[in-house]
């Protein structure tokens, strides 16, 4: 069974001697309308640093500034014990073509903007939020080093981007003596396990903590959906069943999560975060909530050790097909004709 954890017990973040709690305090519904007002997120951040966590996440473009405004408020006392993250690239200003990107422009905006809503003399890691497809990749690394060099960042990270694109970037970084990738932010759960043909093996080679985004699928893995769940026909439910997000994949996800949680006296979020844990490729994956309470149950996965079989259950049901040009690899002649019929042992 997998080992229990807890927020103090520190990773290192990528090849990075920068070190951080098992789960990342995601921000995103701090000062957001349908998210935790202040006195809510308050609480909520209190909780996690008061328990050992260190790792807070937010962004420029959540609540239009105000988590950053939040977290600069809570941080206030403790700022140096914290790693603050914060993201650029989503528009800032409506109508104005240079506000949102990854273009340097943006880029030197954002910074200046996060800094003073975050009321701190430098951001512990910045990332590139979501790529644009127009910017050039020397112009987006040669910027983050600058701002490395100019003491207002001190690690870089990249979320939503093309492995291919992550790739070359962390390349012409290494080349050119400028500032690598320490992070990479994904989306990865039970329900988006696609990100492991490329992304999260390209994270594993080139040195970037793997910091995985809605862990538990939108709430699709919290329990509200699947066979028994309560709330399949009300309120966020019906706007997700909409979207098409819940197709029979998902449901029958859902169910074994529902009933691995019943059997095990844990939550269905504990169980699907716990599931995202013991990856070895995952560093933190970023927990949010609405509430105090919802906080408190995504904090207890810490405690879950899967059992073998409810592991297995889950990685079956789940598994996607790795497609091409995985399947040829795995295929055995291909296999045997690489190694000329020879037992290979790979250790790294």
């Amino acid at each position: 069974m997998s080992r229990p954890l807890t927020l103090d017990t520190y990773r290192l973040l990528g090849r990075s001697g920068l070190k951080v709690s098992p789960l990342c305090l995601g921000t995103m519904t701090f000062g957001a309308p349908w998210g935790a007002d202040e006195a809510a997120a308050r609480q909520i951040f209190d909780a996690y640093v008061d328990a050992g966590g260190n790792f807070v996440d937010t962004a420029d473009y959540y609540a239009g500034g105000r988590s950053e405004t939040f977290i600069g408020d809570f941080a206030a006392g403790r700022r140096d014990s914290l790693v603050l993250a914060t993201k650029y690239s989503l528009a800032a200003a409506p109508g104005d073509p240079n506000a949102g990107g990854n273009h340097r422009k943006n880029m030197v905006r954002a910074v200046e903007a996060s800094l003073k809503r975050l009321k701190t003399d430098y951001i512990d890691l910045f990332y590139l939020h979501v790529w644009d497809g127009l910017t050039p990749v020397d112009e987006i690394m040669r910027g983050l080093d600058d701002l490395v060099r100019a003491g207002k960042v001190t690690y870089v990270g990249i979320s939503d981007t093309p492995a291919w694109q992550v790739s070359r970037m962390q390349m012409l970084a290494e080349l050119r003596g400028w500032s690598p990738f320490v992070a990479l932010q994904i989306e990865y759960n039970l329900l988006e396990r696609t990100v492991e043909r490329e992304l999260i093996p390209m994270a594993a080679e080139l040195g970037l903590g793997l910091l995985p985004w809605s862990p538990l699928a939108g709430g699709l893995l919290s329990g509200k959906y699947g066979a028994g769940a309560p709330s399949d026909n009300a309120g966020r439910s019906k706007a997700m069943v909409a979207m098409g997000k819940v197709d029979e994949r998902a449901r029958q996800v859902a169910a074994v999560v529902n009933g691995i949680a019943g059997r095990t006296g844990r939550s269905a979020a504990e169980v699907a975060l716990a599931w995202v844990l013991v990856n070895p490729a995952v560093t933190a994956p970023i927990v949010g909530a609405r509430t105090p309470e919802q906080f408190s149950q995504n904090l207890r996965a810490l405690e879950v050790a899967l059992a073998p079989e409810d592991q297995a259950e889950l990685n079956g049901l789940s598994a996607i097909e790795p497609g091409f040009p995985y399947s040829l690899f795995a295929a055995d002649h291909i296999r045997h004709a690489l190694s000329a019929g020879a037992k290979i042992v790979q250790r790294r």
